[in-house]
């Protein structure tokens, strides 16, 4: 893009720009593996990201902290969905993170399908405490399986004319690692979630019913692997390093067993794994 775009080229580029600095900010993790993906499809990625992450801070402890009850904050969560989806109709946001996310919801073919059951999970964080194994599931699925599912759009349709759906198993593959990343996410954070929050969202209670969530946390992510050949392949690296990063936590919360500490990948170990991945090895085995 010319150093002096202006118009709306200019404020797509300044608000992809956001966009990146939103999530840079909050994962170094994510930050990596997504330098990773070809310019084609990295910038989408995060504005997804970004998007998802500003929606997470107003039920995830920063409005709170901010002083805002949870009345306001389903306000202002319900007003983020609102003029995001009235951003891909019209196609602009005062907004940049929304301006952003619409302009790849619209390009990728991002919809109300994917969109509406991500702020249905948010809003669910704050009326619900516990969760049974069937709330778990379709908070799962809104939370993360969706935006691995806008994340597949955006590989399979970036760049392109008109977007089409993703083949139905690419789509289980990318379902599945989602799965994979918010249970790994849930085993990490249960102190936190259970003594700062007030949320279980797992119901882990003993060994067993822990080892049941790793097994299950495996599966998904074995089930995925095989599906990142599949992929495009300016996508391919960036899906191996991050699948291969939750197999490394996976591995290390089954070695950890029930600890209060926040379970983490060293920071030259994730390098490793990068590394690995920038070479097109095949992703990783989760349990071994």
């Amino acid at each position: 893009m010319s150093p002096d775009s202006t118009g709306l080229d200019l404020y797509d580029r300044t608000a992809r720009e956001a966009a990146a600095v939103v999530i840079g900010s909050y994962s170094t993790s994510f930050g990596m593996a997504a330098r990773l993906l070809g310019p084609r499809v990295r910038p989408h990625v995060r504005t997804i990201y970004a998007l998802v992450r500003v929606a997470d801070e107003i039920v995830d402890g920063s409005a709170t902290e901010a002083g805002m009850p949870p009345s306001a904050q389903r306000r202002v969560l319900d007003a983020l969905e609102t003029e995001t989806l009235t951003a891909i109709d019209e196609g602009f946001s005062a907004n940049l993170v929304v301006h952003a996310f619409a302009r790849t919801a619209r390009e990728c073919g991002i919809g109300a399908d994917l969109i509406s059951p991500f702020f249905a999970s948010m809003r669910t964080d704050l009326d619900v405490a516990s969760h049974d194994a069937a709330s778990h599931e379709a908070y799962v699925y809104g939370s993360a399986q969706v935006v691995g599912l806008m994340c597949l759009q955006a590989f399979v349709n970036a760049g392109g004319a008109v977007a089409h759906p993703a083949d139905p198993d690419l789509v289980d593959g990318a379902r599945r690692l989602g799965s994979a990343f918010q249970d790994v996410n849930f085993l990490r954070d249960l102190p936190h979630d259970v003594d700062t929050l007030g949320r279980d969202y797992l119901g882990v209670g003993t060994a067993a019913s822990r080892e049941d969530v790793l097994d299950r946390i495996d599966a998904d992510l074995d089930a995925a692997a095989a599906m990142i050949p599949r992929l495009p392949g300016d996508c391919r690296r960036a899906v191996t390093a991050a699948h291969d990063l939750f197999a490394a936590l996976s591995r290390r919360l089954r070695r950890a067993g029930a600890t209060r500490e926040r379970v983490r990948v060293p920071g030259p170990v994730k390098l490793g794994l990068a590394a690995r991945a920038t070479v097109g090895a095949a992703p990783l085995r989760a349990h071994s």
